[in-house]
């Protein structure tokens, strides 16, 4: 028993397979209508063009967190530049606060009151 404490926490513990994991109904947690609406929300989007960008900006303004995949902008530079243009301005307007991850294809805009932590929690610091 603590042979395979030690191994685990050194990382010498076999490698896990399926059975080792615990299946989670998620179901039971989405959409449940006589919930009491939140605060604040954290929405998913996808900016593709110029265009995307005034969907993302509401989100924000009306308080909700955003983390936007920027991927796609990475072939045109000038859209890319002036997409992050606008969204630091959305953040600096609402006094939130912007962070790019994953090498620059996510961002994550925050309204007023929430900032992000540039500090790394684990993953071999």
């Amino acid at each position: 028993m603590v042979k395979k404490l030690f191994d685990s926490i050194l990382g010498k513990s076999p490698a896990r397979n399926e059975e080792d994991y615990m299946e989670l109904d998620l179901a039971s947690y989405e959409g449940k209508s006589d919930e009491e609406p939140a605060s604040m929300y954290i929405k998913i989007a996808t900016i593709a063009d110029l265009k995307d960008t005034p969907r993302v900006k509401d989100e924000v303004y009306n308080g909700n967190i955003v983390i936007v995949d920027i991927g796609r902008l990475k072939m045109d530079k000038v859209t890319f530049e002036r997409v992050l243009k606008d969204l630091r301005d959305v953040a600096k307007d609402v006094n939130g606060d912007i962070v790019g991850l994953g090498e620059q294809k996510y961002v994550v805009i925050t309204p007023m009151s929430v900032k992000v932590s540039r500090e790394k929690i684990g993953g071999g610091l």
